[in-house]
């Protein structure tokens, strides 16, 4: 018997969803087996099944966690977002201006720079951690939040940069032209009509150094020596003693803690932020 082209697209479909469902499960599982693990009572449950789900749950370990390292870990939270909110102003100011220099001006060196810009991003940082830690400790800026936060000022991200160049250059000259004619400034022009129409990709600017700059532990671990400034990356480093050995549930269970205003801002800003990466698959 032949099948309608009704039952082929049903069947097609179904089997689509089937794939999407598999993967998103298997991508969603981790996350769920550490909040399940977070709620268990100690290692041996943890280790004897590779199940989520908790025998007895209990939040235990959130609260035994909470002032596991000898400090209260609303420091460390705390930390962590005084260094990754001036970096993400930082990196979607000069990421801006930046991209509107390259796409819209005329200047000697302009194909050089830009070329020379895009090549550091085949540079590995391991390459970048001994000069800079030379030059931050001649500026005295070490044990201090400035190595971590100052550079995003100066578009040290030349893929954000790059990824707004492509916005930018998709973007119809008329407007701005009208924009000139009628008296606007570069500035404004930037301000009223570049930026609200490059708003999706700005925001996926703010997600991705939001989200890297929560995550990251060899920044601080270099340039951070006093314990009362440590962000919540290395605030877990302190529970984990090589001695007494690892309890994991606790190192989970603050661990989820550090996500959830990561996952909050995703939520929030999804909508554009998946506007931006598709809109940039199509125009870069």
């Amino acid at each position: 018997m032949t099948m309608t082209r009704k039952t082929k697209n049903q069947i097609s479909t179904a089997l689509r969803y089937t794939v999407l469902i598999a993967v998103g499960i298997m991508m969603f599982y981790p996350m769920l087996w550490m909040v399940g693990a977070s709620l268990k009572a100690d290692n041996n449950e943890i280790y004897s099944t590779i199940s989520f789900i908790p025998k007895n749950p209990s939040f235990q370990a959130y609260i035994d966690g909470w002032t596991a390292t000898g400090f209260d870990f609303s420091r460390f939270m705390i930390n962590t977002y005084v260094i990754v909110l001036p970096k993400v102003l930082g990196a979607v100011l000069s990421t801006i201006i930046t991209a509107y220099g390259f796409s819209r001006f005329q200047f000697v060196g302009k194909s050089l720079l830009f070329a020379v810009l895009m090549s550091t991003l085949f540079l590995p940082q391991v390459v970048l951690n001994i000069p800079q830690f030379l030059m931050f400790t001649d500026l005295g800026w070490v044990d201090s939040y400035k190595p971590l936060v100052v550079p995003a000022f100066f578009a040290n991200e030349p893929y954000f940069v790059f990824m707004l160049v492509q916005f930018m250059r998709s973007i119809s000259k008329e407007m701005e032209e009208a924009a000139e004619i009628d008296g606007c400034n570069s500035f404004q022009r930037l301000i009223y009509i570049v930026v609200p129409m490059v708003k999706p990709s700005i925001v996926s600017v703010a997600l991705f150094q939001f989200m890297w700059g929560s995550n990251d532990f060899q920044g601080p671990l270099i340039y951070i020596n006093t314990v009362t400034k440590y962000p919540a990356s290395l605030g877990l480093r302190l529970i984990a003693d090589s001695e007494s050995g690892f309890e994991w549930n606790k190192i989970l269970a603050l661990s989820v803690i550090t996500i959830i205003p990561t996952l909050i801002v995703f939520f929030l800003a999804q909508d554009q932020f998946i506007d931006g990466i598709a809109a940039g698959g199509v125009k870069g």
